[in-house]
């Protein structure tokens, strides 16, 4: 019977590498080591009898109910307890160096520091993180204080439940693989990489889905770039556990990734069979196996290993490491075997679409922010542009569909957004974005001039799609839109397999025809076509025709599943479709960004779809964008994010999402007016891009009302409005401007109620600013008729940040004075959102919806702590929009609990330009009712109010 890998290579007394002794057995270093010391020197046994020396800074070690310290387990080097953070009352896991080898050996106090810091260095979802490490005054012990992981390890749970499936093994895999990266990139590696140092959190049943995976003990990582020295690496020349050690730590060479690859392969290998695939009781025993280079494949047989896991195992097992794959290849390749095993279960269950990857969804239209619904050209009112018009200047129309089955209307827009797309890639044109030119819809009359003066474009493309069977017709037509002159037309009728080669050939025509000089790597991408497989390319069509519904909004989850159900389906089917990976990883990124699903497995989903794209190109425009998305959105890496921007640039010059999230960078770096810059002059690109979540036109307007500059934001929503003329959201946001900047509710009162009468199907989009505007009237009839009218969607109280209904039937009761009624509310409120905060730990906004509910029920420390959470979460420094937003919510629940002196401080940095605070929301809302008559918080109001000036004139504003 193969031993168990502790019983390989570790002391069953310290947890240290075991060595060969001359003879036949084993020995620990360690503990030979430990006896020239002698056990008084433990820290046990020390810290047992005397209070005081549990406590390391702000750290006091817990102790059981019989009186012993609360140990989570030991290592060569020291032993980990359970403590808390005295200041923030927080749970955290201490590990301490122990007291005779700190105090006896310097070499032995400098490995522990740099462990320390390398492992404080790294900030991930699935990197156990350090909070801080130092020395104890009392004792000069070291320690390092970090994340207390509860759950248990990966070998507790395969000894616990036996192997695991596949599909869970590759998600663990994944999760794993994303934190080997981030730490390559800060040239580190774990160097004991094993099923013991992975912490696995719930489910523990894995049909309610994988468990997330935390690495714990990056404490033996070494920084690549210093200079290797193995004898003072580690006690024993040797630092790892023999049976997951990589064969180049054997010989004590430069380690890299590759090292941690290899010992992922065996944990994952351990992982799926409950054993490890070379045996041996002995450093040498395990060499000689690996050197053999043979892999006793029928383990994985016998686990029902699809073949091409089985594959990736030899190259994540191969003897020497440039035949590994790096952590980019092996991301994508985890993806390949993730599709396999989709595939295996679908034929086996006879369902149409297995979901091992997909847990939900999110709004991926950051990326296309498309309009919300299908407008005629005919409703526009708006006045031709004021601008000079670029001769080659274009605008793709939609096209028509003439297909006897009328679902075939995707396919048509597919076709005419590939050739739009394939035109946007060429630098010698101005090319308008789909997002401003969807409106137009073939069904509606169209005026082509006055489209072309809407748009700023010289010429206009129109065409039609007939679809039936096997054959495809195309016709399309180039139109001078200033003199209604045909300058080219072409039918294709062909094989529906030459419908990409068709659009290529268009879209090459066209430029051709405006005299646009065509680069050779534009025209290789112009020919190149997205994908080979019609079936792929029409459920990727369908899946971002999906936020062109009118019913379209970050909160409809149920569309948003459907797209990640196409788009997987759709990558399936083509594991080469770059584009349809891209998209897929916007919408994860989205799910995450926005709140929805702000987990680790989420941010890995879409991270393995980045990576997907980035292996099948690397070089491509879409790639780097979607990247990006990914920095921005995953990790608020904006220096990360303009880097790829500025790539990206270069191969797809008229997109204007390069520049519009340029600008939604740049205000979270808290620089206003240079992000109201960009984004103008992305809006040159998109000037009819209105959609009421992400639109240009729409961004633009909130950043004039941040900035205070209440008479550009009305501008920008005129504009808005001179698209979207009967857009219920614009208009209530316009009436809004007289309550944020005066208190004054009349206009928002009157404009609201024209919408419930005028269109009443248009209330649920509505209902936030209904219940704000009945809060802020104290009508409590009115705030419940709101909340009754917004159904399952969830309730917005702004900036990102999401209640439960509970928690809003408290604040009702709360403002009539039923006290009975709001502590019930509350109660309630406090179960679901304790879900919620468990689901999204590392999220700011669910924080500060719990800190009030508790402080609603007069739970004051508890409060303010997790307010104080989401601050430390989401800082200024690292998100300028939603940090000055956590700090407004601080300084409401420090109100709500009596803490009147801290919440006029919090309050008054929120209230700092450009504030997240207005005039109209202290002034009138019942939240900041407790700091009524507090002299600190009048003045704050009082600062706030608007200036008698002269009325500002709108004459050359822009």
């Amino acid at each position: 019977m193969q031993p168990t890998p502790e019983q390989i290579s570790t002391c069953p007394t310290c947890g240290g590498a075991l060595e060969k002794t001359h003879g036949s057995g084993l020995c620990c270093p360690v503990c030979l080591l430990r006896a020239g010391i002698g056990v008084e020197d433990l820290i046990p046994e020390a810290l047992e009898n005397s209070a005081t020396s549990r406590r390391f800074g702000v750290y006091e070690i817990e102790c059981r109910e019989d009186g012993s310290l609360y140990e989570l387990g030991h290592g060569g080097m020291g032993v980990t307890y359970r403590a808390i953070d005295t200041t923030l009352q927080r749970k955290v896991a201490l590990k301490i160096i122990r007291v005779g080898v700190a105090t006896r050996s310097t070499e032995a106090r400098e490995r522990f520091l740099r462990e320390a810091r390398a492992a404080a260095a790294l900030r991930h979802e699935h990197i156990a993180t350090v909070f801080q490490f130092g020395i104890s005054e009392e004792t000069g012990q070291f320690f390092y204080a970090m994340e207390l992981i509860e759950g248990d390890t990966l070998e507790e749970r395969v000894r616990r439940t036996g192997p695991l499936s596949v599909r869970t093994a590759i998600d663990i895999a994944q999760q794993v693989t994303s934190a080997l990266a981030a730490a390559e990139k800060r040239t580190l590696v774990h160097r004991d990489l094993k099923p013991s140092n992975l912490m696995l959190v719930s489910p523990d049943d894995e049909e309610q889905g994988a468990p997330t995976v935390k690495i714990i003990d990056f404490g033996l990582a070494k920084v690549l770039n210093a200079p290797v020295d193995p004898m003072h690496l580690t006690h024993d020349g040797f630092v790892g556990t023999p049976a997951f050690a990589s064969p180049e730590q054997f010989e004590n060479s430069a380690l890299d990734v590759r090292s941690d690859i290899y010992s992922l392969g065996i944990t994952l290998w351990f992982a799926l069979t409950g054993k490890t695939p070379f045996d041996g009781h002995g450093f040498e025993e395990i060499r000689r196996a690996q050197q053999s280079d043979v892999l006793p494949i029928e383990q994985l047989k016998a686990a029902r290993v699809p073949s091409r896991l089985k594959s990736l195992f030899k190259s994540m097992l191969a003897f020497e490491p440039a035949a590994r794959p790096g952590t980019q290849e092996l991301t994508a390749e985890l993806r390949r075997c993730t599709a396999e095993v989709r595939g295996e279960r679908r034929v086996r269950a006879g369902l149409a679409a297995a979901a091992i990857l997909v847990l939900a969804a999110a709004a991926l239209s950051i990326l296309w922010p498309l309009s919300t619904g299908h407008r005629s050209a005919a409703v526009t009112k708006k006045p031709p542009l004021n601008v000079m018009v670029p001769e080659k200047s274009i605008a793709v129309l939609p096209f028509e569909n003439r297909s006897e089955e009328k679902q075939n209307a995707y396919f048509a827009d597919g076709v005419q957004g590939e050739i739009l797309t394939d035109l946007a890639k060429v630098a010698d044109l101005k090319v308008i974005s789909r997002t401003s030119v969807m409106q137009y819809r073939s069904d509606a009359q169209r005026n082509v001039r006055q489209i072309s003066q809407e748009l700023g474009v010289g010429h206009v493309v129109e065409g039609s799609v007939q679809r039936s069977g096997n054959r495809v017709r195309v016709n399309v037509q180039l139109v001078d839109a200033r003199t209604d002159r045909q300058l080219w037309a072409q039918t294709y009728d062909r094989d529906l397999a030459d419908v990409f080669a068709i659009q290529s050939e268009i879209a090459k025509a066209i430029a051709t025809e405006l005299g646009a000089k065509l680069l050779p790597n534009e025209e290789s991408e112009i020919l190149r076509p997205p994908t080979n497989d019609v079936a792929a390319f029409d459920l990727y069509t369908q899946a971002r025709n999906l936020f062109l519904t009118p019913s379209f909004s970050v909160g409809s989850k149920p569309s948003l599943l459907e797209a990640v159900d196409l788009l997987d389906q759709s990558v399936a089917r083509d594991p080469s479709f770059i584009r349809a990976y891209c998209q897929l990883a916007f919408t994860h990124d989205a799910l995450y960004f926005f709140g929805h699903d702000h987990t680790p497995v989420r941010l890995a989903l879409a991270e393995a779809a980045v990576q997907a794209a980035s292996r099948l190109s690397p070089d491509a425009g879409e790639t780097h964008l979607a990247r990006a998305w990914n920095l921005y959105w995953g990790y608020l890496d904006y220096d990360g994010a303009l880097a790829e921007l500025e790539v990206a640039r270069g191969t797809l010059p008229n997109d204007p999402q390069i520049l519009f999230l340029s600008g939604l960078i740049q205000r979270r770096q808290g620089h206003w007016e240079e992000s109201t810059r960009t984004l103008e002059r992305a809006a040159e690109r998109d000037p009819r891009n209105s959609s009421r979540y992400f639109g240009v036109l729409q961004s633009i307007a909130g950043n004039y009302a941040t900035l205070g500059r209440y008479a550009e934001q009305q501008r920008w929503l005129g504009r808005v409005l001179a698209v979207e003329p009967n857009d219920a959201v614009t208009k209530v946001i316009l009436a809004s401007v007289d309550f944020e900047q005066r208190a004054e509710a009349q206009p928002l009162h009157q404009t609201i109620d024209s919408v419930r009468v005028t269109s009443p199907a248009a209330v649920p989009s509505i209902v936030n600013p209904w219940l704000t505007l009945a809060l802020a009237e104290r009508d409590a009839a009115a705030a419940k008729d709101a909340l009754i009218a917004t159904g399952e969607n969830p309730i917005q109280l702004g900036d990102d940040v999401y209640s439960n209904r509970p928690f809003m039937e408290g604040v009702i009761a709360r403002m009539t004075k039923d006290d009975s009624k709001a502590r019930s509310a509350f109660t309630e409120a406090r179960v679901e959102q304790e879900k919620v905060v468990k689901a999204q730990p590392n999220f700011g906004p669910p924080w500060c919806v719990m800190g009030l509910i508790d402080a609603a029920l007069g739970h004051k420390e508890d409060a303010l702590r997790e307010g104080r959470r989401a601050v430390e979460l989401l800082p200024v420094e690292k998100d300028a929009v939603r940090g000055s937003a956590m700090i407004k919510y601080l300084a409401m629940i420090a109100a709500w609990v009596g803490d009147n002196d801290l919440a006029c401080e919090q309050l008054a940095v929120a209230a700092r330009p450009p504030r997240v605070v207005t005039y109209g929301q202290l002034k009138l809302l019942p939240f900041w009712d407790p700091l009524r008559g507090e002299p600190c918080f009048e003045k704050l109001v009082a600062s706030l109010a608007p200036k008698k000036t002269k009325p500002e004139s709108n004459t050359n504003r822009h």
